[in-house]
């Protein structure tokens, strides 16, 4: 890992938002560098999707994770002429960053040493031929008793207690210090491994191995379930889309699912409407009134404009004026013909809450429009990645035997299924960025609507091209002699341009 970019801040993430992403958390940005050419991102592919990624970031796997951080403890135990157990304690402490680890010691190793825990001459047990334990205040054979840097005496059983407890209590161990309450020496994993059980040896090394990542500002772990894998991203390379060895696609900058093309405060503000409880209070405002006693929500769900409370407040009322329905006769233009909200409304006093509940309903048809489009590109995403891999571990040995075509000339369906896998996830995304798209701003709606229906246009061809004429291919006795015309189209379909389609 170069010492360059060990010097990447938080600082440095914020930067690079201005390489993808728009300067502003806002959608509505008139700088032209705000904006999101979501088509255009998308398009300059090449054939095989998830490759075209590869080169601002690097998939790590658990060995190569321990070789990463083998090779950071030797360089700096050789630079420094540490132990590797001194070098490991001074890499944790400043987050693995070799480089930084470098500046602060050469600025002050004495101020380094004692913020560590690093004894510059450690102190040796006394040569007698029996110790106290400073736990447990038993007398123990020298070679039963051991001690950090500091040389202060601990019997072996209360060192394994000692470990495993703050073992147990999670990845703090890692910082552990001498038993004594006065003493600030590092106890290292050389300790570990002489004194901790052999679980407790494990459970540290795994701490030892996932603190090399998550304490690492430029590495992270897959948030997809179940998977091990960690991802170094390359700082300043513009796109946060990852793709991980496990296909999961994800944004390296928030972590939630890949996202373009919105970025990822629009990705969070919508995540917490669509799970947050606004959306049922827009709901009961939109489609239920207050009864005028007891204040509880109606939903009306009869014809007629009397309303009747429900038990114990029975209370009976007009369902457009809210008026109490003993006071509706032949001046109100009779029991079922109620005009006073009419007549309201002609005078200009419109009622506050029915006001609130046009607005309500409105909002809540607007959001029902994205969020419905959102979710059922999502679903066909999820439906589509089914697919590709019914296609990869089953269908494509059956089409190979039915068209009498090798496998690797079957080649052009599964990129037309990534594609389509890809499309679906900008598509659902699209959503989000046109919900929160300004109203005012009717050009650039304009010319987003005309660009999402483009792309749509053409997705719904390709995905019906891969999903149902390739059916046809599937279910044929024998070799069909326009499959190779099904494969021109299919794979011009799959590399299809913006304004091609």
């Amino acid at each position: 890992m170069s010492s360059e970019d060990d010097m990447h801040d938080a600082n440095d993430l914020e930067s690079i938002d201005d390489d993808f992403y728009s300067g502003d958390t806002g959608i509505g940005s008139d700088d032209g560098d705000g904006d999101y050419d979501f088509v255009d991102n998308e398009s300059d592919a090449s054939d095989d999707i998830i490759s075209r990624q590869q080169l601002n970031y690097i998939v790590l796997g658990e060995a190569d994770i321990r070789q990463r951080q083998e090779e950071d403890i030797n360089r700096v135990s050789a630079v420094l002429s540490l132990s590797r157990v001194a070098a490991c304690i001074l890499l944790r402490h400043y987050n693995w960053s070799v480089s930084r680890v470098n500046d602060e010691w050469f600025a002050d190793e004495e101020n380094v040493r004692r913020v560590v825990g690093l004894l510059e001459k450690p102190i040796e047990l006394p040569n007698a031929r029996e110790l106290t334990c400073g736990i447990c205040f038993e007398n123990y054979p020298r070679d039963r008793i051991s001690s950090a840097a500091c040389g202060h005496p601990f019997c072996h059983a209360c060192w394994r207690g000692y470990i495993g407890t703050s073992i147990s209590d999670g990845p703090g161990s890692l910082s552990l210090r001498c038993p004594d309450p006065s003493c600030n020496a590092a106890v290292g994993q050389d300790m570990v491994n002489l004194l901790a059980t052999d679980d407790d040896k494990e459970k540290y090394s795994r701490y030892l191995l996932r603190s090399y990542i998550e304490d690492n500002r430029k590495t992270k772990w897959c948030p997809a379930p179940g998977c091990d894998y960690a991802v170094e991203f390359i700082m300043g390379s513009g796109s946060y889309d990852v793709c991980c060895n496990c296909t999961y696609g994800f944004c390296w900058n928030c972590t939630e699912e890949a996202h373009r093309p919105v970025d990822c405060s629009t990705v969070a503000t919508w995540i917490l409407k669509n799970s947050a409880e606004s959306e049922n209070m827009n709901w009961i405002l939109a489609n239920s009134k207050p009864c005028p006693k007891c204040k509880r929500p109606i939903e009306k769900n009869q014809g007629c404009m009397h309303i009747t409370c429900t038990p114990p407040c029975k209370f009976e009322f007009c369902w457009l004026c809210l008026g109490a329905w003993s006071d509706h006769g032949e001046r109100t233009g009779g029991f079922y013909a109620c005009n006073r909200y009419e007549a309201a409304k002609q005078e200009g006093a419109y009622d506050e809450s029915e006001r609130r509940r046009e607005m309500a309903k409105n909002s809540l048809e607007r959001y029902t429009h994205y969020y419905e489009r959102w979710a059922t590109n999502q679903s066909s995403r999820q439906k589509a990645l089914a697919d590709l891999h019914s296609m990869q571990s089953e269908k494509l040995e059956k089409l190979s035997d039915r068209q009498s075509q090798p496998e690797s000339q079957l080649k052009f369906i599964t990129e037309a299924w990534l594609q389509i896998v890809e499309c679906r996830r900008v598509l659902k995304w699209t959503y989000a960025y046109g919900y929160y798209l300004p109203e005012h701003e009717h050009a650039k709606r304009q010319f987003f609507e005309y660009l999402q229906g483009e792309a749509e246009s053409g997705l719904e061809r390709l995905h019906q091209c891969a999903e149902k004429e390739l059916q046809v291919y599937l279910e044929a006795e024998s070799p069909s002699k326009d499959f190779n015309d099904f494969r021109t189209k299919l794979a011009g379909l799959t590399r299809l341009k913006p304004g091609q389609v």
